[in-house]
């Protein structure tokens, strides 16, 4: 972890609990914002201003702005009842009338107590105003000394004469640091402190030990047992992972225990106290490096590697990523140590250029490394695989970018511009390293609860989440890269207070509060879906269109409901929103047209029920079964299985065949036809004894059989009979036809095919050509 983002961390700190407890204190005087005002437009102008008093003062600025803004809110409530007061009264008369004497004095008072609440709030809201403007001018005054610090020219660290004053430096440093050590043991009195002590400090040492040097060991036993079923079980694999944060946690908890132990002792002084401050930060960034690196390059056979490097090449990524933190780590403690030495302060451009040049040839070693591998990945992965490949040879050429550029900016003088390149961009790698081990981690715990070994990692609730804690990130990213925490914490305030729309304010808290009693109501109203559908809607008479209609209009009516109590409860005033919903509505009417007209026809459908579920139909040349009724269009099951979308509106306003409107009587009809010369009476009694013993038939209405003409070929009859279900027409239609070609041979009555003849006008043409010869 770099000393800019760590300062930056600090400084989000600080400055939410200087903010957070701001809405308590009570109002200061006009005077004391006076001076506050004054004091920053002095600052702005000035240009010896410095970075720390810049932001002392924007401090000051913010919690003046936020007992404004917390003034302006205290008397909304009141504000609110007064107009409400008001509007409750009659009209106020028109020009040349009067109202009765009791109300006009009524709305005079009423008015005057109105307009001296708002005389404050106003007063707050102009302040308020002119604190945001001059917190703005300190943000951009910050930034501008911000911009001069990075891009300042110190001398350059390839000047010989600069590097012995370095080096006395480290070596003055280095001296008084060991007096300081040493000063604990130099005489009796000062051992005779740490001495008596010894239980203590005997019991940090046994941690210490423990933690440093066994806790490795036996952790790497449990590590191997477990590693044995990695690959085919997620269980273990979340076991993997949590051994090894244990891994690397527990030894920083010894170094820990080292530092208590050089206090109890009684080691200080500057730059003991920084070096005990910073052993266990250096033992932290060093083991993160190597976590991260075996996390994102495992050495186990056959386990997953976040990054696409080859196992053969894994080991290689794994030592420069190594010591790369190593040099992190060390950029830290000289950092720390300047803090502590005008001289090493003045100096430390020379050690920030070896480190800055050592960092940049690791990086762009492993830039190097990113490049082939993402081009090897590239001819010979599957194409699932190649986004991410090109991914690896981007990250690839910027490291490698990177790793020219700082070194030789450090080198020409630019060293705060080549540190703010090269430790941004291996702490940036780092965060993208762990974002992708927490995304695996997220994949192997949902499948280790949920057991889905085959499609968990495809399932849509680990990629959600992963999702998040990418787009969680970005935050960070940019801390890593110079945003100000205080400057983040800015859009963060300026995010919660929402935005105005037409008159209405909508913030994060009022959709929050939307979202949930809508959810709420929502599953309430799946609730009495449910207990509709299961204990009352079976214990009536109604068939299945009858239900599914009530069940609609309660869905309908009640998501409805929960809107507007949400609506409510969230405190949103659409009253504000009315005049922008009326200059919106022409042009949403004109585009929403065929969209409400099907929604419109849906509602008739549901409550005239001219069609309902399960009914046949004939629409446009479609014909089939109603499967689905939404607000919107009809889902309709064609006897090919096919379904066919139909908007309402064509239900509604085109001609509908429905089969089964009412009864699911229906008719069929057979045509026959007999040989010529069969008696007509006798084919048509037996006919209509098909037809009325057939079990489907209704006999009230009887069987009708006509003779209809005389065809080419035959006598042609049709029997038409009336069955009880429609449904089984061709059924029956079937099992007619079979009957009557049954009775028929049984009668001896023929069916006739078509038959011919054919009139040759000159058969001599047909003749074969040789026996004419």
């Amino acid at each position: 972890m770099t000393p800019r983002l760590m300062r930056a961390l600090a400084g989000l700190l600080l400055t939410l609990l200087l903010v957070l407890p701001v809405a308590a204190q009570e109002p200061r005087s006009a005077l004391g914002w006076g001076e506050i005002v004054e004091s920053a437009e002095t600052a702005i102008a000035a240009e010896d201003a410095t970075i720390e008093a810049l932001d002392a003062l924007r401090e000051q600025l913010v919690t003046w702005r936020a007992t404004f803004e917390a003034e302006m809110a205290k008397t909304g409530p009141r504000v609110a009842a007064l107009r409400a007061q008001i509007d409750a009264l009659e009209p106020p008369p028109a020009e040349g009338e009067s109202e009765p004497q009791a109300i006009a004095d009524q709305r005079e008072a009423l008015n005057a107590q109105l307009e001296e609440l708002l005389a404050p709030v106003r007063e707050a809201e102009t302040v308020f105003a002119e604190a945001n403007a001059l917190i703005a001018e300190l943000d951009e005054r910050v930034e501008a000394e911000r911009a001069a610090r990075l891009f300042s020219k110190s001398v350059t660290p390839l000047d010989p004469r600069a590097w012995p004053p370095a080096v006395a430096a480290f070596g003055s440093w280095l001296r008084d640091l060991g007096m300081q050590v040493a000063a604990p043991f130099a005489t009796p009195e000062a051992r005779a402190v740490w001495q008596a002590r010894g239980l203590e400090l005997g019991l940090l040492a046994l941690i210490a030990i423990v933690l440093l040097w066994r806790s490795n060991v036996w952790l790497g036993h449990l590590r191997a047992r477990v590693a044995r079923r990695e690959v085919e079980n997620a269980v273990a694999r979340v076991a993997l992972l949590a051994i090894s944060l244990a891994q690397m946690l527990l030894p920083v908890a010894g170094l820990v225990a080292i530092s208590r132990a050089a206090i109890l002792i009684g080691i200080s002084g500057p730059e003991a106290t920084v070096a005990i401050g910073l052993l266990p930060v250096l033992g932290f960034t060093v083991l993160v490096a190597r976590w991260l690196a075996l996390q994102a390059l495992p050495k186990r056979e056959g386990a997953n590697a976040f990054l696409p490097i080859s196992p053969a090449r894994r080991g290689r990524a794994r030592r420069l990523v190594l010591l790369l933190g190593g040099l992190i780590a060390l950029g830290i403690a000289w950092r720390g140590m300047a803090e502590t030495s005008v001289a090493m302060a003045e100096t430390i451009f020379v050690p920030r250029f070896v480190l800055l040049t050592l960092a940049g040839i690791v990086m762009f070693q492993l830039g190097r490394l990113f490049l082939s591998e993402g081009r090897i990945t590239i001819e010979e992965a599957e194409e699932v695989h190649t986004f991410w490949a090109q991914i690896t040879r981007l990250v690839g050429r910027a490291l490698i970018v990177v790793g020219v550029l700082a070194p030789l900016a450090a080198a020409l003088g630019y060293g705060n511009l080549g540190a703010a390149l090269l430790w941004p961009t291996a702490v940036s790698l780092a965060l993208i390293a762990l974002i992708g081990i927490l995304q695996g981690f997220v994949f192997d715990f949902y499948v280790a609860v949920t057991r889905r070994t085959d499609t968990g990692h495809d399932a849509l609730v680990p990629t959600l989440v992963g999702f998040a804690l990418a787009l969680a990130s970005v935050p960070l990213f940019g801390l890593i890269w110079g945003l100000r925490p205080i400057t983040l914490l800015e859009w963060w305030q300026t995010f919660l207070r929402g935005f105005d729309l037409g008159g209405t304010r909508i913030s994060p808290a009022n959709f929050l509060t939307f979202a949930i009693v809508f959810l709420i109501g929502f599953f309430f109203v799946r609730l009495i879906r449910g207990v509709l559908r299961a204990s009352v809607l079976p214990k009536t008479k109604l068939d299945t269109g009858g239900t599914n209609a009530i069940l609609s209009g309660t869905s309908y009516v009640g998501i409805t409901l929960a809107a507007l109590i949400a609506i409510t409860a969230a405190g949103i005033d659409l009253t504000g929103l009315a005049v922008v919903a009326g200059a919106l509505s022409l042009g949403i009417g004109f585009g929403l047209q065929t969209i409400v007209q099907n929604f419109v026809s849906g509602i008739i459908l549901l409550i005239g029920r001219p069609i309902k579920l399960g009914d046949w139909i004939n629409v446009n040349g479609t014909e089939g079964f109603v499967r689905e009724i939404s607000v919107r269009s009809t889902r309709v099951e064609t006897f090919d299985r096919q379904d066919v979308i139909v908007p309402n509106a064509d239900l509604i306003s085109g001609v509908v065949t429905n089969y089964t409107l009412d009864n699911s009587a229906g008719r069929v009809l057979v045509t026959v036809g007999v040989a010529y010369g069969t008696d007509t009476r006798r084919v048509e009694t037996i006919l209509q004894e098909v037809a009325e013993a057939h079990p489907m038939a209704i006999l009230s209405p009887p069987p009708l059989v006509t003779f209809d003409g005389f065809g080419a070929s035959s006598l042609d009859f049709t029997v038409r009979v009336v069955i009880r279900d429609i449904l089984f027409k061709v059924i029956v239609h079937s099992e007619l036809n079979h009957a009557v070609a049954e009775r028929f041979a049984a009668e001896g009555i023929e069916i006739p095919f078509a038959q011919r003849d054919l009139w040759l006008r000159n058969p001599e043409v047909l003749q074969p050509r040789g026996e004419g010869a």
